[in-house]
């Protein structure tokens, strides 16, 4: 017979039996853990994946075929793979090259200009003197509201030879500026989108201008620095990073100019062409029915714009570094 321990002969109570052990709650709650961002992030890379690189992959991989019509062009087209015709008659196409080499001078003089205006207002507006910010704001910013193709309607009406306000101005100095002409409808069409796009870069810039901290600016002011000094010493420098992002923006803007010459070509007189642009001129290969050569043009802009975004961005690193 066995004896009962002390504690059970003091409280004449037997010890209550151990509970079964538990799996640690991290245990179980662990993989859900690791699941979870990638839930939240699901919808943005299902989005992503569709509407972005699988239309790249789509486009890739349509250029390396090539269009073929045989005989008398009588029977429906077939389709060849051929991976670097389209490419090759891409490099040749004497329209296709002159509309990048007209789209990257546009780049060249219109975006430093356009930034520079943007630049500018931004300082004005946050100078201390300024007065009506919110007013100067909102009416820089509403052209960038229009949509592009009205801007460009609106536009055209003040380009046109016959309707010019501009030129019935000038009429009594004798003067008559051809908007439209081949020399300078280039320079018209950065107009407009100069007019466009100012507001959109100057917030930008002016809301990298609010986080220079006050006192910064004080001290500067307390040492006799002057609002020029103060401009070009102080505030510049501290919105490089925004004046970068505006000008890869305004690289990617500028490869991609399709609306204003598009709705500026009827009234033009044939100074611009079906092949104006990089866009334009795929456009018209998909009018045609040549998508595999639209395709092969768009690859092209694509690596053209990446390639001028990457060394931009080397070098400005570079500039940060040294």
């Amino acid at each position: 017979m066995t004896q009962a321990s002390p504690s059970v002969r003091a409280t004449g109570r037997r010890p209550a039996a151990a509970a079964p052990s538990r799996p640690a709650r991290g245990a179980l709650s662990g993989r859900p853990r690791r699941l979870g961002p990638w839930l939240f992030c699901a919808p943005f890379v299902a989005l992503f994946v569709a509407m972005y690189i699988a239309p790249i992959l789509y486009a890739a991989y349509n250029s390396l075929f090539t269009v073929r019509r045989s005989g008398l062009g009588l029977t429906a087209p077939t389709e060849v793979f051929a991976p670097l015709d389209n490419y090759v008659r891409a490099v040749h196409d004497g329209s296709f090259t002159a509309s990048l080499g007209r789209v990257a001078l546009f780049g060249v003089v219109q975006v430093p200009l356009m930034l520079a205006a943007a630049l500018a207002l931004a300082l004005l507006i946050d100078s201390k003197s300024a007065r009506g910010r919110g007013f100067f704001r909102l009416t820089s910013f509403i052209p960038y509201a229009i949509p592009g193709v009205s801007a460009a309607l609106v536009w055209s009406f003040m380009y046109s030879s016959t309707s010019s306000p501009i030129n019935r101005l000038l009429e009594p100095l004798a003067v008559t500026v051809p908007f439209l002409d081949d020399g300078i409808v280039l320079w018209s069409v950065a107009n407009i989108v100069t007019w466009s796009w100012v507001g959109y870069n100057m917030i930008i810039i002016y809301a990298a201008l609010q986080s220079i901290p006050a006192e910064v600016l004080e001290a500067a002011r307390m040492d006799g620095a002057s609002a020029l000094r103060i401009a070009w010493s102080i505030k510049i420098p501290s919105v490089r990073g925004a004046l970068v992002l505006t000008t890869v923006f305004s690289i990617i803007g500028s490869a991609q100019l399709f609306n204003e010459p598009t709705v500026l070509q009827p009234v033009s007189g044939g100074s611009i062409s079906s092949a104006f642009t990089p866009l334009m001129s795929a456009q018209s290969a998909v009018a045609a029915g040549n998508y595999p050569y639209a395709a092969a043009q768009s690859v092209l802009l694509a690596v053209a714009v990446g390639l001028v975004s990457l060394i931009f961005f080397k070098l400005t690193r570079r500039g940060d570094q040294a």
